[in-house]
Parts: C-alpha cells; sequence; structure tokens
C-alpha cells in the first residue's frame, strides 16, 4: 500500500519525465502470483487489485480506530449495489448483490445500450410478471451506483473446434455521456413500460424489413432485383422497335466481314436442335482447306461490330400499338405503385428506428448522466498484446493516451479508432464512467488562505509531498552531475580538438586528408595584407567575372618562366575543367586532389586571375583569384538544382553559405583551400598559394572560435557520412538486398535527423529518406511472414532471425514520432499480418513459437534495444561520392513513387 502511494505521488508531482513504477509492480506481482503460474487476464489482474486494495484500506482502518468503522475509500468509488428480481421454477425472489466491474458480453452487440440491456434481462421476461409460471428469468436493477462506474468488455471466447481462445474483433459502439436511468430500480415500472413498447416497435419493424425486402429483392431464382427496376426493363423492352426476323437469320451470311471466317463454316450452334442435317450448310474439302490455309487478320475495331440494322437490345417480334399502350399504362403505373409502397416502407422503418432512439429521451430519463473519463484498449490476439489507456483531462479538456512511457494528446477520433473495434486489431476492453454529478471527483482544490488553486504536488497530504519533494531534490541534483559530467567530456572534447588543431597548424599537411579541409603552411609575407584580405573577402560575393572556365584555359601566359632542372611538364586533365599543361616536381602534387571539385574551382580561379598576376604581382593575383571563386561558389549556393545534383557535397564552402555560416569561418576555410601545397605545380600556383597561407598565419586565435570552426566541420563530415549512408542503403535497396539496405537507411535517416535539427539546409529530404526506410522494414516483414507461411522449421527459424534482429529492434523507430501517421500505419500493417496467424490452424510447435514472438513485436516501447554501433563506410572521394549520389538519385527519378 505504501509503494502504491509513494507511486501516485509520484505521477502528480514528479519533475520526472516518467515514474519507474518496478518496487510496486514487484510486490504484487507477490501478492498475486498464482499456482498454476498461467498469465492472468488483465479483466481478473483488476479484480484482484481492487479486492487487494480494499483489504488493504480495511486493514488501515481497524488499526487505527476502535469505535465505528469508518468507510473504505475503495468500496465507496468503485463499489455499487444492483437488485436481481426474478424466477426460479415457478417461485419469485429479490437478492440485493454489490458489484465491481459490472461485465457486458460484446458479441451480437452493437452499441453499450444493447449490452447493458442484455445483462439486466435474463430468461423469460414475461415469467417475471406472471402468478402462475414454471419458466425462470430475472432482471437486475441499479439501487446503488458508485462514483466511478467500471464495465468490464468480455471480448474473448473459448473456441471450442481450435481447443484456444479467441479474441471478439467487434465493433462496438459507446458513448461519451451515458444515461443510466432506464436501469435504475426506481424507474423499474417505466422502463419495463417502455420496453414493452419496444419490443412491440422491433416486432412491427422486422415485419415491415420484411416487407421492403421483397419489394428490394424481387424473384424467385438465386439472382435478385428490385421490382422497381424489373418493371422498368419490361416496360424498355416492350418499347423497343420491333424486329420481324431472327436475331440469328437477320445476319447476312453471303459477305462475312473481311478476314473472317464465314458462320456457316463453323459448327452450328445457332441453328435449332430439331434441324435434318440436310438442311445445315454444306462445306466442301476444298474450301475448308481454303479457309484454314487463309491467314486470319485482326481488327479489333471492326471484326466484332454490330451491323447497322441489328438493334441494340432484344426486342419483341410483334406488338400492336393497341397492346403497347395498354402494356405501357399497365407497367407504369405499377411502377408508380410500387415506388410509393417503397417509399412509405423506408419512411415507417425510419419513423420506427426514430421513436426508438427517443424512447428514454424525456426528462424524466436523463438524471443519471455518467461521462466517460478513461478507455482501456487491448491491440492484439487472446494470447499475446498490447495495453494502452485514453484518460480524459478536465482541467485541458482533452483526451491523453498513456502508452508505456509516452504520454501524448489525444482526440475522441482516435479513441473512437482504437476503441471501437471492427477497424484492426484493436479495441476496448474496459471503460470508466464517473458520475458527472460528483464534482468532487475532478473539481479543484484550493488554499483555503489565499483562494489560489492547488495543483500538482501542492494537492498531496503532507508525508507523500516531503517524499516527492525529496525526490525531485534527487532529481534535480542528478540533473547536475549529469551536466557537470557532459560539460566535463564537452572540455575534454575541447582541448583535444584545440591540441588536434594546434598539431595540424604547426605541421605540413599530409596527404590523404580530406580535401575540403587542407592544412596552412607557414610563410614570410608581412601582417599588413590582413585587413585588405579580410576588405576583398567581403565584397567578393556582389562580384562576378565574365569570362567562362573554356576562355581561361584556352589563353596563353604572356610570359614564361625557364623550368629548373628538377621539375616536368605534365599534363592533368580536370573534369569539367579541361586537360592543360602544368609543371610539377615529381609528386609534388596528389592526383586524387587535383580531381576535386573545389580544386577545379581553384585552379579555374587562378587561370583567370593571370592577367592581374602578371601585370601586379602574387598579392593582387590572389585577391583576383579568391573574389573570383567566391563568387563562383555564391552562384552555386543560389542555383536552383535537380535531386541528382547538390553542389553541397562539392564544395563546404555552398554547404556553409547555404546554412548561414558565419562569416570568419567561411574566409578561413577559402584562404586553407588556397593554401593546399597541391597548388605548388607552377610558379604562379605556387606563389597565389604563399601569399593564402600568410594571410592564415595573420589570423589571431580570438578572431575565430576554434570551437565552432571545428564543429561546422564536423557537421559537414557527418553530411558526407550521411550522403554514403544514404547511397549504399539505396543501391541495396535497388539490389533487394534488404537487410543490407536497412541498416545504412537507419543510420542516413537517424543522422540526417540530427543534422536537419540545426537548419532545413543541414542535410537530405528527411521525406525521402523516411519513405525507403519505411519501405525496407515492410520488405523484410513481407520476406519474414512469407518463410514463416512455408511451414518448414529452417525457413521458420530464418524468418523469426529476421524480425528478432532487424524488424523488432527498429520499430522504435517509426514510433518514437507519433506525428508520422504513415510510419505508423506501417507498423500496425506489419502487427496486423503476424496477429492474422493466431486465427489460423497451425502445428503446435508453430503456435508457440508464433506465441513467444508477438509479445516482441507488439511492444510499444520506444527503447532502441538493437542498434549499437553503425556500419563501417568504405574509403571514398569527393569525385566519387559526387557521381554515385547523382546515379541513385537518376535512378530514383526514373522508378514509380511507390506512395511517395
Amino acid at each position: 500500500m505504501c509503494e502504491l502511494r509513494y507511486l501516485f505521488a509520484l505521477l502528480v508531482g514528479t519533475k520526472r519525465k516518467y515514474v519507474d513504477p518496478s518496487r510496486a509492480v514487484e510486490i504484487l506481482k507477490d501478492a498475486f502470483k498464482s499456482n498454476d503460474s498461467q498469465q492472468q487476464d488483465v479483466s481478473e489482474f483488476t479484480h484482484k487489485l481492487l479486492d487487494w486494495l480494499e483489504d488493504a484500506f480495511q486493514m488501515k482502518a481497524e488499526e487505527e480506530t476502535d469505535e465505528e468503522k469508518p468507510k473504505n475509500p475503495m468500496v465507496e468509488l468503485f463499489y455499487g449495489r444492483f437488485l436481481a428480481v426474478g424466477v426460479l421454477e415457478g417461485k419469485k425472489f429479490e437478492n440485493t448483490e454489490m458489484f465491481g466491474q459490472y461485465p457486458l458480453q460484446v458479441n451480437g452487440f452493437k452499441d453499450l445500450h444493447e449490452c447493458l440491456e442484455a445483462a439486466m434481462i435474463e430468461g423469460e421476461i414475461e415469467s417475471l410478471h406472471s402468478e402462475n409460471s414454471g419458466k425462470s428469468g430475472q432482471e437486475h436493477w441499479f439501487t446503488e451506483l458508485p462514483p466511478v462506474l467500471t464495465f468490464e468488455l468480455s471480448r474473448f471466447e473459448f473456441n471450442q473446434a481450435l481447443g484456444r481462445p479467441e479474441k471478439i474483433h467487434n465493433k462496438l459502439e459507446f458513448p461519451q455521456v451515458l444515461y443510466l436511468d432506464r436501469y435504475m430500480h426506481r424507474n423499474r415500472e417505466i422502463t419495463r413500460i417502455k420496453r414493452e413498447e419496444i419490443k412491440r416497435l422491433k416486432d412491427y419493424l422486422t415485419v415491415l424489413q420484411q416487407r421492403l425486402e421483397r419489394y428490394l429483392s424481387y424473384g424467385s431464382g438465386p439472382k435478385r432485383f428490385p421490382l422497381v427496376d424489373v418493371l422498368q426493363y419490361a416496360l424498355e423492352f416492350a418499347s423497343s422497335k420491333p424486329v420481324c426476323t431472327s436475331p440469328v437469320d437477320d445476319i447476312d451470311a453471303s459477305s462475312p466481314p473481311s478476314g473472317s471466317i464465314p458462320s456457316q463454316s463453323l459448327p452450328s450452334t445457332t441453328e435449332p436442335q430439331g434441324a435434318p442435317p440436310s438442311e445445315l450448310p454444306s462445306t466442301s474439302p476444298a474450301s475448308v482447306a481454303a479457309i484454314s490455309s487463309r491467314s486470319v487478320i485482326h481488327k479489333p475495331f471492326t471484326q466484332s461490330r454490330v451491323p447497322p440494322d441489328l438493334p441494340m437490345h432484344p426486342a419483341p417480334r410483334h406488338i400492336t400499338e393497341e397492346e403497347l399502350s395498354v402494356l405501357e399504362s399497365c407497367l407504369h403505373r405499377w411502377r408508380t405503385e410500387i415506388e410509393n409502397d417503397t417509399r412509405d416502407l423506408q419512411e415507417s422503418i425510419s419513423r420506427i428506428h426514430r421513436t426508438i432512439e427517443l424512447m428514454y429521451s424525456d426528462k424524466s430519463m436523463i438524471q443519471v448522466p455518467y461521462r466517460l473519463h478513461a478507455v482501456l484498449v487491448h491491440e492484439g490476439q487472446a494470447n499475446a498484446g498490447h495495453y494502452w489507456a485514453y484518460i480524459f483531462d478536465h482541467r485541458e479538456n482533452r483526451w491523453m493516451k498513456y502508452n508505456d512511457i509516452a504520454v501524448t494528446k489525444s482526440s475522441w477520433e482516435e479513441l473512437v479508432r482504437d476503441s471501437f473495434g471492427g477497424y484492426r486489431n484493436a479495441s476496448a476492453y474496459c471503460l470508466m464512467y464517473i458520475n458527472d454529478k460528483a464534482q468532487f471527483l475532478i473539481q479543484e482544490e484550493f488554499n483555503k488562505e489565499t483562494g489560489q488553486a492547488l495543483v500538482g504536488v501542492e494537492t498531496l497530504p503532507p508525508d507523500l509531498r516531503d517524499f516527492v519533494e525529496e525526490d525531485n531534490q534527487r532529481f534535480e541534483k542528478e540533473l547536475e552531475e549529469w551536466d557537470a559530467q557532459l560539460a566535463q567530456k564537452a572540455l575534454q572534447e575541447k582541448l583535444l580538438a584545440s591540441q588536434k588543431l594546434r598539431e595540424s597548424e604547426s605541421s605540413t599537411a599530409q596527404a590523404g586528408e580530406p580535401e575540403y579541409l587542407e592544412q596552412p603552411s607557414r610563410s614570410d609575407y608581412s601582417k599588413h595584407l590582413k585587413e585588405e584580405t579580410v576588405r576583398i573577402i567581403t565584397k567578393a560575393s556582389h562580384d562576378h567575372e565574365d569570362k567562362s572556365p573554356e576562355t581561361v584555359l584556352q589563353s596563353k601566359p604572356e610570359s614564361t618562366t625557364s623550368q629548373p632542372p628538377n621539375q616536368q611538364v605534365v599534363e592533368v586533365a580536370i573534369p569539367h575543367v579541361g586537360k592543360f599543361v602544368i609543371e610539377s616536381k615529381e609528386g609534388g602534387y596528389d592526383d586524387e586532389i587535383m580531381m576535386t571539385p573545389n580544386m577545379q574551382g581553384i585552379i579555374m580561379a587562378i587561370g583567370k586571375s593571370r592577367s592581374v598576376y602578371d601585370r601586379a604581382g602574387p598579392e593582387a593575383g590572389f585577391f583576383k583569384a579568391i573574389k573570383l571563386e567566391y563568387s563562383r561558389l555564391v552562384k552555386l549556393a543560389q542555383e536552383d538544382t535537380p535531386p541528382e545534383t547538390d553542389y553541397r557535397l562539392h564544395h563546404i564552402v555552398v554547404y556553409f553559405i547555404q546554412n548561414q555560416a558565419p562569416k570568419k569561418i567561411i574566409e578561413k576555410t577559402l584562404l586553407e583551400q588556397f593554401g593546399d601545397r597541391n597548388l605548388s605545380f607552377d610558379e604562379r600556383c605556387h606563389n597565389i598559394m604563399k601569399v593564402a597561407q600568410a594571410k592564415l598565419e595573420m589570423i589571431k586565435p580570438e578572431e575565430v572560435n576554434l570551437e565552432e570552426y571545428e564543429e561546422w566541420h564536423q557537421d559537414y563530415r557527418k553530411f558526407r557520412e550521411t550522403t554514403m549512408y544514404l547511397i549504399i542503403g539505396l543501391e541495396n535497396f535497388q539490389r533487394e538486398s534488404y537487410i543490407d539496405s536497412l541498416l545504412f537507411l537507419i543510420c542516413a535517416y537517424q543522422n540526417n535527423k540530427e543534422l536537419l535539427s540545426k537548419g532545413p539546409y543541414r542535410g537530405h529530404d528527411e521525406e525521402l529518406l523516411s519513405h525507403y526506410r519505411r519501405e525496407c522494414l515492410l520488405k523484410l516483414n513481407e520476406q519474414a511472414a512469407e518463410l514463416f507461411e512455408s511451414g518448414e522449421d529452417r525457413e521458420v527459424n530464418n524468418g523469426l532471425i529476421i524480425m528478432n534482429e532487424f524488424i523488432v529492434p527498429f520499430l522504435p523507430l517509426l514510433l518514437v514520432d507519433e506525428m508520422e501517421e504513415k510510419d505508423i500505419l506501417a507498423v500496425e500493417d506489419m502487427r496486423n499480418r503476424w496477429c492474422s496467424y493466431l486465427g489460423q490452424e497451425m502445428e503446435a510447435h508453430l503456435q508457440e513459437k508464433l506465441t513467444d514472438f508477438l509479445p516482441k513485436l507488439l511492444d510499444c516501447s520506444t527503447e532502441i534495444k538493437g542498434f549499437q554501433e553503425p556500419p563501417k563506410l568504405p574509403a571514398y572521394s569527393t569525385l566519387e561520392l559526387c557521381e554515385r549520389f547523382a546515379r541513385i538519385m537518376l535512378s530514383l527519378s526514373r522508378t514509380p513513387a511507390d506512395g511517395r
């Protein structure tokens, strides 16, 4: 009892996201442990819990006082009384009984009132009012209703043929406000009169529905039609233009359609069966041979065309004007009479339905309102499933959904979909109504001194308030310790990053480093160039170069320098740039880096600035080149491109510009590109590289936040990794290698979601990744289900391995965001597929495996249990990354979207 008090007190006033009920649950498990070690039904558990709490309160009351026994709060809240009035073997009886959860049968009823009517009357109701009767029956009348009224909906029945319980998925409607006046003992005389009237109306309704059915389904054969339509068809037949010949004789047999076989050459199926053989058209062997050797030409628009003189519908052979006039008059009159009769029957049926619905709507029968407060839902089958609840929040005036640790806003529409049944494997098994006039159940408590409403922990008694406050203090301390650990970890990472950055700045860049983060080297250029550099880069985004790359490449230098002995002339072919001759020390540049899109842009910019370089020197040439390159990157960042062309993959600066990175970070990154050692392949590029390296040296640590700088570059690395995860996942998906595809797609989605949380252009299209992640899980589920359906042990085990290792661990990823309706529906489809097997006949060992597996599948926990480390990515270059991305995106654009 103490643990339950603590548990509910924490639910009221805790600052934690959720409360761990393990201690209370363990005590309950020990208290309710059964001898047969079988799993108890949730209704049995609720019965035992209420009994246990009632006994606990009673024991507590007996310990505290020896005087008049106080009222037991469990009895006062949850227990009511009814009077059983009946006849047993001709003898009348009356008994008063107490009830807690009132059981109701679901099968065969459409709404809660029908269930209640059936539960309140047992046996022959006529025998209850007769003096001498040997029949037995009884009525139940509520004499006292509890403030909290619980209905237990029996949705399980035992299948004698299969020897196991089955769940009833029939739809059962229940109202938000339930009026119970008709079931009260004080209203029994009025209710009996109304029940008699309803019974009479229903008997009359049955007769009217049978009569209407004869009009709507007329005929004596297996196929029946509305009588109004039959009369209309007869009228249309009689009114058709008469024909004087047989429908076979009026076809001109002498001129068959071109290319078709004459009808006379076929076996006679149109002639009268009694016709003598001499009257059948004959065909000579020569003509048969000629026909069979002739190739038949198929003419779909002319070969089966109806001759123009043949009527479209059957028509009478002979009919006089007088006959037609009489027949039309009769058919019109009969059709009108039938229409009127049908309309009168339908209106009478509607009036009776309305009368029955309003039978208990008079003021005297709406004095005991009970409002729906909570609905307990079960999803699954009789021997496996998942539970959650809907509870109405009276303060916020809305429904809330309580699903394990997830508490979310809901609606009446969602509750109806999940609770009424008939839609999927989910339905309500328990309804809790509260007396709408008992305001003490929901009204707010107020402070007697201040008059302010009490909320949360303020509503608790002193001992529980102290307990909750102590737990909240422990939680705050845990948060402080957690924050301290995170801060220490972040500081360590910061120091490590700073150390790595200092080491990288003090050493020469090594080959194989990421091409978007080349390392600077030192130079002896003076520091007065710094202010001019900042000014030029700032202005660069507003200037554009008119010359095209082709023009730059084709232009020749004004003067050449002699080649040192240790240099060689090499022809380099760069994609999207062209072929040109450079001077390079042997091994002095990295071929792979030279092929990257950012290096292509830098080489083009240096080539375009040749005239400025030759005229004004390296510094002016550098200013011109960096201005051109920055302008080009701004254009790329602003360009609207198709999905297969993503310039963010081509250049880190485009990624930074689109995501509005700080200006200093963009400047430093672009300077590092121009300071790359691979630009030392000729004198002009080498000198510009030295200028860039000198300007990098002039940047002071306080001018660029190194931690922020590293964070932006880390995000870009994650963006490239996410892209590669996506590429490999989609490639495997197209090869139908869904297991290999799944891990990469999940990694891509998770990384991408983290990136998009920082900005809309930090990652890829979330809908695309979500679609293929969902489709991959559905494909794997389909494969596993087909293996299970085979019934072979090896195939069944393989199917369950797929489910346990790949589907079940990753379902929480689809359930985390309840706004993703497509993901929720996909999970429901997968669960329904496996739940459907419970109603099918299968071998005992398969049934056992299915029963063991289903609880894992139906677990709605959002805790991810199977995803440990992401798969390793292969080494890749920027050029390969861009090409593979373009190829896979183009293939997707040529594939049907499958519902995307």
